[in-house]
């Protein structure tokens, strides 16, 4: 490949990368692993320039503004920052600027907080908009998600007319772990990193969802003031901390040996920051210097980045353990010789699954190299194959449950594999949180807390124990009280009563949401028939396919769910269908409605099909077992003839659901 094919080729790649990264919050590749490919492209274009071209990566700011939200010219444009990959190109940085301003310069470093760029208009003390960064020029009206961030001044006091300034909106380390877990409790996907999470949480149209991630922001910059501003960037820092803002942390020096190693310094000890960091910045101070230095067509002179690359190192795999996680996922971790990775010491790695440890080959024994992904978890990265000691075993995962012993199964669509077991100590969280939640078994007041609460102390060890409690140790929970007691006790006794559809849900089984359970519920009518259902029985049932069948029998069947079906029995909790209790006599037709009725609306013709059991659709095939007509029928009359199938006036279908 020569080098315009390669300058093409990056270009592409990039534009893919930067797609994932900015627009749609889902990273393909690590920070390093991009500035890496940008870099390549810089040199070539550089080698090469009649091949630049406007809509290079290179030539770019960022990503692209979302139509979600309506778009802001930003007043001063929100430039990126130049990287740099080691010392000496951090040297080279300030030899330009001495060339350019003399020697005496005074220079500051910030972390280079890892989250989404935004920038802030204040007028007259008052917060007015925000806008994301977006292409650099016009950006996002995120104004609204703002105003839910924890640290935002709603207004200011002794501020100018008109002041907007610059920082940069992340998640908290604490604040990403405890949201991961709680949406493994709710059975969410998990966020990737801090950074995308931010990010995404900005992009939500619903500010109540921002809010409830519990954002931050960090300023940086004075955009533009219609007061006087201090003379340096590290004072005007300093200002807008005593405007109520929190500033990034800052240091001034007067040589660039200092400064490099106080980015040492930042790099050895960003694990101790309560955000992700993935680098340092070193600033021209004097703003009269940056002025006269000016910018590129995307980022300013006088200032660079410094990227610190992933850390990695070797270490000896111990042993390789595997966790159950709370939706059933087995995960293999490999317990490794302690060793000291971006500012903390790492004893464990993961390892992901089965298809990973076996692309890698990693065995207990092994020299790997290991680094942190996204700065937070470490990971295998590969296998020193030269140095594997003699004797060693490939590892699989075990085929039966850790924590409980039931059977694992691995999922059809993915590389997870999980325990199948319906009481699983490992799942018990989980499934308890979803057996109680509004799309099953609807226990009012029995959220993620108080099933913590339960756990904990020991109350239930499976969702079918929640109807044994009792108020009196209920109120002995924190946070508790006889009253809150009484309440989840008859909303517990409520529950009782729902449909076998909301039971089958709250079950947790593999693809059995809402819509299979009613028709798993309506097709059988009660508990006991689905359990002697075989899978052939119920995979000729609409709208459930094999997999799902056998997910169906094997969970109906095994010891674990047994017994909690049993617990529910004795508590009395209904096992059948309500829809059947009340009139089936449509079970398993589906009617087309055709033409103009007279005493009834289409609506509410399909109101009363469905109530007795059956189903509408809105074209005539093999499966339609009736058609009702009114009034000019039109052509879906003469496909029920030709079909044979029966046709209905309005009067036999009143004398039909008489």
């Amino acid at each position: 490949m020569d080098d315009l094919q390669e300058i093409q080729t990056l270009r592409e790649e990039l534009r893919r990368h930067s797609l994932a990264y900015y627009d749609q919050d889902a990273p393909t590749i690590s920070d390093f692993e991009y500035d890496a490919l940008m870099r390549r492209l810089r040199e070539l274009e550089a080698a090469h320039p009649e091949a630049v071209t406007p809509d290079s990566p290179s030539q770019k700011v960022g990503g692209h503004r979302s139509e979600k939200f309506a778009p802001v010219e930003h007043a001063v444009p929100l430039e990126s920052l130049n990287d740099v990959f080691s010392y000496q190109e951090l040297e080279d940085f300030g030899r330009r600027m001495e060339a350019a301003l003399g020697p005496g310069l005074r220079y500051v470093v910030e972390p280079k907080v890892d989250g989404l760029s935004m920038a802030l208009e204040y007028r007259d003390g008052k917060f007015w908009q925000g806008a994301t960064r977006g292409d650099g020029v016009t950006g996002e009206d995120v104004t609204e998600n703002l105003r839910m961030l924890r640290n935002i001044p709603a207004a200011l006091e002794r501020a100018p007319e008109r002041i907007i300034v610059r920082g940069e909106v992340y998640m908290a380390r604490d604040v990403f772990l405890e949201q991961n877990r709680l949406r493994e409790i709710r059975g969410e996907t998990l966020l990737a990193n801090p950074r995308n999470a931010a990010a995404g949480s900005m992009r939500q149209l619903d500010p109540q969802v921002t809010r409830d991630r519990q954002l931050d922001i960090i300023l940086f910059n004075v955009q533009l003031s219609s007061g006087e501003v201090p003379s340096s960037h590290a004072e005007s820092l300093d200002y807008l901390q005593s405007l109520g803002f929190s500033v990034v942390p800052h240091w001034v020096f007067y040589s660039l040996e200092e400064c490099c190693r106080q980015v040492r310094r930042i790099g050895e000890e960003r694990d101790k920051l309560p955000y992700d960091i993935d680098g340092a910045v070193i600033k021209v101070d004097d703003i009269r210097q940056q002025e006269r230095l000016g910018s590129t067509a995307k980022a300013p002179r006088w200032a660079v980045a410094y990227k610190y690359p992933p850390e990695e190192k070797p270490t000896v795999v111990r042993d390789i353990v595997v966790q159950v996680g709370r939706t059933g996922v087995l995960t293999p971790k490999a317990v490794v010789e302690p060793v000291r990775l971006a500012g903390t010491t790492v004893t464990n790695a993961t390892l992901h699954n089965q298809d990973f440890i076996e692309k890698l080959d990693v065995r207990v024994g092994d020299t790997v190299v290991v680094r942190k992904a996204g700065e937070i978890i470490p990971e295998v990265l590969r296998v020193d194959l030269t140095r594997r000691p003699e004797g060693t075993e490939p590892f699989r995962l075990p085929e039966t449950c850790p924590e409980c012993g039931a059977p694992v199964k691995r999922d059809p669509d993915g590389a997870a594999v999980r325990c199948t077991g319906a009481e699983c100590p490992a799942q018990l969280l989980r499934n308890l949180v979803h057996f109680a939640s509004r799309e099953a078994m609807d226990i009012e007041g029995l959220g993620v807390s108080l099933a913590e609460s339960l756990v904990n102390e020991g109350l239930v060890r499976t969702p079918a124990e929640l109807y044994y409690l009792d108020a009196q140790r209920l109120a002995g929970l924190d946070r508790m009280g006889k009253k809150s007691a009484e309440n989840l006790i008859n909303a517990i006794e409520r529950s009782k009563q729902q449909d076998l559809s909301r039971l089958l849900c709250a079950f947790g089984i593999r693809q059995v949401g809402q819509k299979a359970a009613k028709v798993l519920a309506r097709t059988f009518g009660t508990l006991e028939a689905l359990e002697r259902a075989e899978v052939a029985e119920l995979t000729a049932v609409e709208d459930i396919g094999p997999v799902t069948g056998e997910n169906v029998a094997a969970w109906l069947r095994s010891p674990q769910a047994q017994h909690q079906i049993r617990l529910l029995r004795q508590a009395g909790v209904n096992t059948a269908s309500l829809e059947q209790r009340r009139d089936s006599r449509f079970l398993g037709k589906v009617f087309v409605l055709t033409g103009t009725l007279k005493g009834y609306t289409r609506d509410e013709a399909a109101a009363v099909i469905e109530s007795l059991g059956g189903k509408t659709s809105s074209s005539v095939s093999k499966k339609t077992s009736s058609e009702l007509a009114g009034v000019t029928p039109g052509s879906k009359l003469e496909k029920a003839r030709q079909l044979g199938i029966p046709v209905l006036t309005e009067d036999e279908f009143a004398a039909m659901i008489q």
